[in-house]
């Protein structure tokens, strides 16, 4: 699949985004390895602290329907900056993906890439309990 292909389905998964409070809307795709996508966007509660990231939609779907191994992340806002993944996606993606690729967008859909390892160095996974 093509980065395009992955951030247009992150763009589509945006439009379900439930931000009636920020009214900033994220849309996610996650790639799994071999081939599926799953989506997920933004869904925010008036108790601020159980907003869930798109990112983490995406995963908890994925996740709960037996896929572990992923390749490729695409993260959309509706802003002119990137969408970077927060602190706590970065950490629940390096879980599953410490090598995973991770592009991030504008709402112009112009994006970069960078490796999850970077966004999060010395991230915490489970050869960490080692």
């Amino acid at each position: 699949m093509t980065d395009e292909k992955l951030l247009e389905l992150a763009l589509d998964a945006r439009k379900n985004a439930y931000v009636p409070y920020s009214g900033y809307a994220v849309g996610a795709a996650l790639l799994t390895e071999d081939g599926k996508v799953f989506a997920g966007c933004n869904i925010e509660n008036a108790a601020y602290g159980n907003t869930l990231c798109a990112e983490r939609t995406a995963l908890v779907k994925a996740v709960s329907e037996g896929c572990r191994k992923f390749t490729r992340l695409a993260v959309v806002g509706n802003s002119t900056d990137y969408c970077w993944p927060c602190g706590v996606c970065r950490q629940m993606l390096y879980e599953f993906a410490p090598d995973l690729e991770v592009l991030v967008a504008r709402k112009d859909h112009q994006f970069v890439k960078f490796p999850l390892r970077a966004l999060l160095p010395h991230g915490f996974g489970p050869e960490s309990l080692d």
